[in-house]
């Protein structure tokens, strides 16, 4: 009953009649429905365990993605709080089976998205990958900084605080400023798993759930490459839209680090031999 009275309350907030809603499966952290209204269909995610402003951090995320990219980001409708849930409203758009031309076609704009920088990694505030804090703020112009304090180190530490170890920490850290590119700040979505793209009419690309930052592009073609991977031919396009630094094949790991901390701190020790495994190649 709850839920339907948050329902309720958003309607009444964004003065529109529910003709019929429905729960959506997919997000392991957000509870997601299907809204029909009198003109248009839309996404509405509640959540009731998660920080203040954690709706509104993804809001802001799909906002500057839509401002600086020519992929489809699903429109912010609104976003607030309703006893002790909070929720995020958006678009609905419809998904559609890919075709070479979809992966094609997403390939060169998000290459073109990566072109889009500022001076300073990070972002002029904190948000959140998966439902743990990321760390954003600060004036950090290295790349091998960036990597180390803003991403690894913080997750890191949250692991053993929970009694993981990791022997080998102070030598693969030594070894991260020679080994990361020493590339530009690049417009990232920040958790570009299968789960938080697809595919809809008009060979459109659609991302949601992002944890944006200007960060290295290689964590997001790292991500997409950590729980399944799309087609050779479209790292092959991308590279060619805007070609990567040398030996980026040997990196993934590196950048797929980040994610598997992130899992390992949120699942517990199933991933703790992947993150030992390539943090012990150093």
């Amino acid at each position: 009953m709850r839920s339907i009275s948050l329902l309720d309350h958003i309607a009444e907030k964004e003065n529109f009649k529910i003709l019929h809603s429905e729960v959506l499966t997919g997000g392991d952290i957000n509870q997601v429905y299907r809204v029909k209204t009198e003109n248009r269909i839309f996404v509405i995610k509640t959540n009731e365990n998660q920080p203040e402003n954690w709706f509104e951090a993804e809001a802001n995320g799909l906002k500057l993605l839509a401002k600086n990219s020519n992929l489809t980001i699903p429109e912010v409708m609104g976003f607030g709080n309703f006893e002790k849930k909070q929720y995020l409203m958006i678009d609905y758009i419809p998904p559609e089976k890919p075709t070479q031309k979809h992966w094609e076609n997403f390939a060169i704009r998000l290459a073109k998205m990566h072109r889009v920088s500022q001076p300073n990694f990070g972002l002029n505030h904190d948000n959140f990958i998966g439902s743990l804090p990321q760390q954003n703020n600060g004036n950090l112009t290295s790349s091998s900084d960036f990597y180390i304090q803003k991403r690894i180190l913080p997750q890191l530490n949250s692991a053993k605080a929970k009694g993981f170890t990791f022997k080998h920490e102070e030598s693969f850290l030594k070894q991260i400023p020679r080994i990361i590119p020493n590339e530009k700040p690049s417009l990232t979505h920040g958790d570009l798993w299968s789960g938080n793209y697809f595919f809809t009419s008009h060979l459109q690309t659609v991302l949601i759930d992002p944890a944006v930052s200007f960060s290295l592009r290689e964590f997001d073609l790292a991500m997409l490459q950590l729980f399944g991977s799309p087609p050779t031919y479209f790292f092959e396009t991308y590279n060619e839209e805007n070609p990567l630094e040398v030996e980026w094949k040997e990196r993934i790991h590196l950048f797929q680090l980040y994610y598997l901390l992130v899992h390992l701190n949120l699942f517990g020790s199933s991933y703790y031999p992947s993150c030992t495994q390539i943090i012990n190649r150093y």
